[in-house]
């Protein structure tokens, strides 16, 4: 029945003397968990998000939910501008995510039957007019909802190919491809940096990545949004990006002229490094030059060959500049030294466990044990190994001579390996 004290403008719903917006609000714990569940089971797309996500925000958006319904049967008033908006921008991070519209809309109303459901049951024979009451409000919510909704993931999906991304795409292209950045720069509305801290990232895969029954495309998506948001928080100036799940190139505004960097650049760059790490949740190799402008392809190539040259001697993540990788990086430059040096592994072509244990051997700064627990053998097994290698090639790796020799042959094969495999520096670094 209609509460006898109410103002008369507002009725609220009551069920056997309660008012139902307290039945549904006391009922708030024990729903929250029940919605969770059917969403997973009936809407496949949140049965894919990771675990974090959905005992988080997707969590706090079902208690959001049922205290917004609550309110409307409280007050008779739908949302206001406060409500609305986090219901836009909430569909708007599962548009970048990539969550079918249809799933998104599904949830709101999968959460709305369970609350019904609910409060519905708890109704007696002298109930029916508040009954339809209470079905009158869900409808008008349930309308307000799917029209928010439906905005905040259009408008998130248009904003991805908006003017702006446009022109900064545009000047990104400019710049990586030699030609002059100023017309697409003005077109962004960005004044060009004396420099640019051209980055080459390695990404490595999320936990979540790696979970059976998970979507990996929303995983990826989240990663890079928080690469891409750390990023420009930590940037002064527009950052420009080319980014995807396992690699990509990042340009940063560099206020001063490229021979200007120095040690305490390189801390805060390296510091930053580890803050990406830590927000987007994967292992990141970067390896960064920093160049004027009209330099920024041949910055990006040369980005791209230490970053690659990094990987290939087993570097640990973290930050590398040219001065990391002097010795390896000019090893893997063409030549007819190059391919000499290669031909002295070709009797291990056969034995790839050797050829990983000499790499293990180096990647681990000759420490045989260290060797051993990353190859996951005996140190035995690796003495052993290592024996054999000398045997078939006639370089000793426990001989202080033969050590240059056989770090360079590793690191020529591995640059002639990614030759022959078309493995070659992108624009995506």
């Amino acid at each position: 029945m209609t509460a006898p004290n109410a103002p008369e403008s507002v009725a609220v719903p009551h069920f056997g003397g309660v008012a139902v917006h307290k039945r549904l609000l006391a009922a708030m714990p024990a729903l929250e968990p029940v919605v969770l569940a059917r969403l997973v089971e009936q809407v496949p797309a949140y049965g894919t998000l990771p675990t974090e996500q959905l005992r988080g925000e997707i969590a706090r958006q079902v208690t959001d939910g049922i205290r917004a319904y609550a309110d409307v049967l409280r007050t008779g008033e739908l949302p206001g501008p406060d409500q609305r908006a986090a219901i836009r921008e909430s569909a708007a991070r599962r548009a970048d995510e990539g969550v079918p519209l249809e799933a998104v809309v599904g949830a709101y109303h999968l959460g709305a039957e369970a609350c019904a459901a609910h409060i519905l049951a708890t109704a007696g024979e002298g109930d029916i007019e508040d009954a339809v009451l209470v079905q009158r409000h869900l409808l008008g919510f349930l309308r307000l909802v799917s029209c928010e909704v439906a905005a905040g993931y259009v408008q998130e999906r248009q904003a991805a190919l908006s003017d702006d991304q446009i022109a900064l795409q545009s000047l990104l292209s400019r710049l990586l491809d030699g030609d002059s950045p100023q017309t697409a720069a003005d077109r962004a509305g960005i004044r060009l940096p004396p420099g640019y801290v051209v980055l080459s990232i390695a990404i490595g895969p999320h936990p979540d990545e790696l979970r059976p029954g998970v979507n990996r495309p929303i995983v990826v998506r989240r990663k890079l949004r928080r690469l891409r948001g750390e990023l420009e928080r930590h940037t002064t100036g527009v950052p420009l990006f080319a980014l995807d799940g396992d690699c990509g190139l990042v340009l940063l505004p560099y206020g001063s002229p490229a021979a200007d960097f120095g040690p305490a650049d390189r801390d805060r760059l390296s510091r930053l490094v580890g803050q990406l790490r830590h927000m987007c949740g994967a292992d990141l190799l970067v390896a960064a030059v920093v160049a004027a402008p009209e330099d920024v392809t041949d910055a990006a190539r040369v980005a791209a060959e230490i970053r690659e040259v990094a990987e290939a001697c087993g570097r640990e993540p973290g930050l590398y500049l040219l001065d990391d990788v002097l010795l390896a990086y000019q090893l893997n430059r063409p030549g007819p030294a190059r391919e000499g040096l290669a031909a002295l592994l070709g009797p291990l072509d056969t034995r790839p466990e050797l050829l990983t244990t000499l790499h293990g051997l180096f990647a681990c700064g000759l420490d045989r044990r260290r060797t051993a627990a990353r190859l996951q053998v005996h140190p035995n097994t690796v003495d052993y190994r290592l024996r054999k290698a000398a045997e078939l090639t006639g370089l000793d790796a426990t001989r202080g001579t033969d050590l240059l020799t056989l770090h360079a042959a590793l690191m020529a094969q591995n640059s002639l390996r990614r030759g022959a495999s078309g493995t070659r520096p992108s624009r995506r670094g």
